[in-house]
């Protein structure tokens, strides 16, 4: 038989190239997916454990709190200086060595022999984590064609949902069955597994798609605006969040025994928000935001109004659960269009507000229930919310030309 022609061989071997290249990065996506998800439960896992940890390391389960408070603090804290100590690096580096020190910082967690040799071990996950929201989004987007950015994006992000939703029970059901340091091992196992995958499967910055360093349409008002929309969005949700179960418990008056199965719905409705959003993302990322927000103003009006209600309690948490877990990847993608500069910094600062957000959340949650009572806290969330729409609006009226399609 002839032999092909060199330009259809030529072809067929740059086909399969591309193939095995698309292989690699959704590994490589997965592996990243997965790193977010033990970021997110290490970060959590010790607020399911405080009654396990206490005792054994001698404190009291408030100080025992003050890990998790800690934590957050230094993402706030480091994430800006990390992102420009590190702007120069390899971003498959960074992505290597922030989550080596999740692997590095759970183990320490397992094995600590105290209250301080625990908090030190929480900074440098805490630490590992800081870096890794700051580099991870543009890393993963640049792995892929812009017209489907959005999308992965949000599959990135299914690891943020499952943290909460599946991490963070499963470690503390595990802590109870075999001790708390059992668990910090197992997030560590995982870890380390998710490391290995990211080393060996990212492509390094010649193989990826095409440059996303700098901010497609780069406006420093529309990323102060989607900042303050963020910071605003997260401390109206954090309200609720913080003190869902005992709204659940106080307002709805479900039994205890039901908790674990009514936010195990929430959290899969948020796992479904991750899959729609995907969908439209790309096309209409403003319009996203917008329908989030509204989402989240319809579902905490349900459960001011009606969450005395048990079924139509339920619906309203669905809802929430959805609004808010579709907010996470209209904001990274977001960031990755109006940027200013160095979308590396750009995803630090977002990191930082989305951290300060959870913390003003819960700390006027907390002042809410203490003054008025939880019943309130929907009406504080919404409130929040609706700010948040103003300055949107408000922005998207005035502008001449929009970034994307809204």
């Amino acid at each position: 038989m002839p032999a092909a022609p060199p330009e259809l061989t030529a072809t067929a071997d740059a086909s399969i190239s591309s193939r095995a290249d698309q292989r690699r990065a959704l590994i490589a996506l997965i592996a990243l997916s997965v790193s977010a998800f033990t970021f997110v439960t290490a970060e959590n896992l010790p607020g399911g454990m405080l009654t396990l940890i206490a005792p054994d390391l001698g404190r009291t389960t408030s100080e025992i709190g003050l890990l998790v408070t800690a934590y957050a603090a230094v993402v706030v804290l480091a994430s800006v200086p990390l992102a420009m100590v590190t702007r120069r690096l390899p971003r498959r580096i960074v992505l290597v060595i922030t989550t080596a020190l999740c692997v590095v910082g759970s183990l320490w967690s397992a094995l600590a022999a105290g209250y301080w040799d625990q908090m030190a071990a929480r900074v440098v996950t805490a630490l590992g984590q800081a870096l890794f929201w700051a580099v991870v989004i543009p890393a993963a987007a640049a792995m892929f064609p812009p017209h489907v950015r959005g999308k992965m994006i949000a599959r990135l992000t299914i690891g943020n949902s499952l943290g909460p939703m599946l991490g963070v029970p499963f470690g503390t059901w595990l802590g109870q069955q075999a001790g708390w340091r059992v668990s910090f091992l197992v997030m560590s196992a995982v870890s380390l597994a998710a490391c290995l995958a990211v080393a060996a499967f990212m492509p390094p910055a010649g193989g990826t798609q095409s440059d996303t360093s700098r901010g497609t349409h780069p406006s420093m008002r529309r990323f102060v605006v989607l900042m303050t929309v963020t910071c605003l969005l997260v401390t109206g949700g954090f309200a609720m969040i913080t003190f869902v179960t005992q709204f659940l418990l106080e307002v709805s008056g479900f039994a205890p025994q039901y908790l674990s199965l009514l936010l195990l719905g929430q959290g899969l409705a948020g796992l479904v928000a991750t899959f729609v959003v995907g969908q439209v993302l790309d096309r209409h990322p403003w319009t996203t935001m917008v329908i989030a927000l509204g989402l989240m103003i319809v579902a905490f009006t349900v459960l001011q109004l009606l969450g005395g209600v048990p079924p139509l309690a339920v619906a309203g948490l669905a809802l929430f659960g959805f609004a808010f877990s579709a907010i996470p990847p209209a904001i990274s993608h977001l960031n990755l269009q109006v940027a200013p500069g160095g979308t590396e910094m750009a995803s630090a600062v977002s990191s930082s507000v989305f951290n300060v957000g959870i913390a003003a959340g819960s700390a006027i949650g907390a002042g809410i229930v203490a003054s008025v009572g939880v019943q309130s806290i929907p009406v504080v969330g919404a409130f929040f919310v609706l700010l948040a729409g103003g300055v949107l609006a408000w922005e998207l009226s005035r502008s001449q030309r929009v970034p994307q399609p809204v």
